[in-house]
């Protein structure tokens, strides 16, 4: 390395150390911050709440923004949820229920959404993550409901049903879908592991590349990384946090049929989310089985002008041939115009359960 080089390095390296002094000190000076808006809230009697969605949620947003880069939105608010786990864990870390094992997307959706500091802790099944929360086990629960390609997931659906949770948050993930294996040639793998909607998610893919393997649903992609990481002749769909826990090398990356496959998990707690400026509200509802009913209830959303991102029908689990409507909004349950679309709602429903309003997703 030259002289030159090495003087001109020196001089920006010197400003690297001097920044990286002071976020050291601000972020400090922040973390002592947090702990005072602890000892305030445990003044007043509301310790048992920590941790606030609609604060967070608010926070992010401005910080994308005021951000004037090179960094990307997506970058700050990677960094400061960090911030905001490392200092709620100065107060108490969050136990995080979701699907495991470890190395899931469900993983990836709880570390996304409350930063490494958190608690994990892994479910066999989503049954098990409801339960954790519901019991006190653990303070909030991050489950699947909705993936871009396959559609809704039943199980997450029928438990909202009967949960005394509110939904509180959302999580928005990319799905990247890799092979994994040790072998290294596509003719020796005769079997290839995966969850249902995984192996749904690459069907075409498979029947290109590999059409005589068989496919084998398994509970989770990070079960199907640990198969293959031990039998010979196989390999695993999954993502690059079971590629990493499980040591599979990737054969192929992103080898989902649709480019943008995106999986939306909720955010389940024991209380629902304050006003945050841009919110959503979720809930079921049942309609009067006769002609027209369905628009009946709908009509005081529109009379409101309240707009519904999400209408799906599930069967009603006490009767044949019965159905419930699980319906999103936009808004807070608190806001005006969906207080009073709520109002309506309730007087014309044979059912009604508002699960929750929340943050809409930041990222």
């Amino acid at each position: 390395m030259s002289d030159e080089l090495q003087k001109a390095l020196a001089g920006v390296r010197a400003d690297i150390d001097r920044i990286d002094g002071d976020l050291l000190k601000l972020l400090n000076e922040r973390a002592r911050c947090a702990q005072r808006v602890g000892e305030i809230k445990a003044e007043f009697g509301d310790a048992g709440f920590i941790y606030r969605p609609e604060r967070e949620a608010q926070v992010l947003r401005r910080l994308q923004e005021v951000n004037p880069g090179p960094l990307l939105n997506e970058n700050i608010t990677f960094f400061f949820r960090e911030v905001m786990s490392a200092c709620l864990s100065l107060e108490q870390p969050l136990g995080i229920a979701f699907l495991g094992p470890l190395g899931t997307f469900s993983e990836s959706a709880a570390t996304k959404h409350f930063g490494h500091a958190a608690r994990l802790l892994p479910q066999s099944s989503i049954d098990d993550v409801f339960r954790e929360v519901e019991s006190g086990h653990a303070h909030y629960a991050v489950v699947p409901v909705e993936n871009s390609t396959e559609g809704a997931v039943g199980r997450t659906m029928d438990l909202l049903l009967s949960t005394p949770l509110k939904i509180c948050g959302e999580v928005v993930l990319r799905i990247h879908q890799n092979l994994l294996s040790r072998e290294t040639d596509f003719a020796q793998i005769t079997k290839v592991y995966s969850h249902a909607q995984s192996l749904a998610q690459c069907h075409e893919w498979l029947n290109r590349m590999l059409p005589h393997a068989q496919r084998i649903s398994v509970g989770s992609n990070a079960q199907a990384a640990q198969k293959a990481s031990e039998e010979p002749g196989t390999a695993a769909i999954a993502g690059e946090a079971a590629a990493a826990r499980y040591d599979l090398p990737k054969l192929v990356e992103n080898i989902e049929d649709e480019p943008n496959n995106t999986t939306r998990f909720l955010v389940l707690g024991r209380y629902d989310a304050g006003v945050s400026g841009r919110d959503k509200t979720s809930l079921i509802m049942s309609a009067p089985n006769r002609t027209g009913a369905l628009h009946e209830l709908l009509l005081p959303l529109s009379t409101a002008g309240v707009s519904m991102s999400r209408l799906e029908s599930r069967p009603a689990r006490n009767a044949l041939w019965e159905y419930v409507f699980y319906v999103d909004i936009e808004g807070h349950r608190e806001d005006a115009a969906v207080k009073a679309a709520l109002e309506q709602l309730a007087a014309r429903a044979a059912y009604l359960k508002i699960l929750g309003s929340y943050p809409v997703a930041v990222y």
